[in-house]
């Protein structure tokens, strides 16, 4: 048996506002919308799914994506201005990397 990954879906309370802003950052566009209920962002090589559900996160997420670029100060700076609030930096050996939180509280790193 083989599995292939397709996509990774976020749950969030408002999914057609945040797919938005994530396509945005990203530099994509909506795929599909299933009512508002289920959003899609085509972000190749990378497809986000966004699930309503009626619970807010109250917790640290318990995976997350990691985002590489060249320049990782000028990129949190711009995801920052599209209102994305910055956790932390962090280093391991030669690897800098910043965890931040999309508008709904969701986290992911932003490495460079």
């Amino acid at each position: 048996m083989t599995l292939d990954a397709k996509m990774i879906t976020i749950d969030c309370g408002e999914p057609r506002t945040l797919a938005a802003w994530w396509a945005r950052a990203l530099d994509a566009e909506i795929a599909e919308d299933f009512d508002g209920e289920f959003v899609i962002v085509g972000a190749q090589p990378l497809v986000l799914g966004f699930q309503h559900v009626d619970e807010v996160r109250q917790t640290k997420n318990r995976v997350h994506v990691d985002f590489h670029t060249e320049d990782r100060a000028a990129e949190v700076a711009r995801l920052v201005a599209m209102g994305a609030t910055v956790v932390g930096e962090h280093s391991a050996g030669p690897l800098t990397w910043n965890v931040l939180q999309d508008p709904e509280g969701n986290e992911f790193c932003v490495a460079g």
